[in-house]
């Protein structure tokens, strides 16, 4: 149900909550942390950053820190940052952008299982997965 984009952001910001917030963290031990490939990483971090979750400070010295405290950050926010909404309701049948109008086979199933799926990601947080 996640891109592998989404995944790679969410473990990011599992990392970042678990480092000290007074200090920055480089793209490079992010990615190191959680298995990405730094440029890939790099790019999905900026996208972090223009969405507000993640503040940067660029230089020899800088990196990347959450922008706000772990339990008022959704999963629904993160994933919402690196792959925009309407992209994540794409046709699980082929490829196509599924409507009301023109839904296809599947359409009402999947949507409910999209929509319980969204329900949960909006309430929980990095720090309920952090913390259980």
């Amino acid at each position: 149900m996640l891109s592998k984009t989404a995944e790679h952001a969410l473990r990011a910001m599992i990392f970042l909550a678990r480092q000290d917030q007074d200090q920055l963290t480089s793209a490079e031990a992010i990615a190191k942390g959680v298995g990405a490939p730094q440029n890939y990483l790099g790019k999905t971090l900026g996208s972090l950053v223009s969405h507000g979750i993640v503040s940067s400070s660029p230089g020899r010295n800088g990196g990347f820190r959450l922008a706000m405290p772990a339990d008022e950050l959704t999963i629904a926010r993160v994933v919402d940052a690196v792959d925009p909404p309407a992209a994540q309701r794409t046709c699980l049948m082929g490829g196509r952008l599924c409507t009301e109008d023109e839904p296809c086979e599947a359409h009402l199933r999947w949507k409910v299982v999209l929509d319980l799926f969204r329900g949960h990601i909006e309430s929980v947080t990095v720090a309920d997965l952090l913390f259980g």
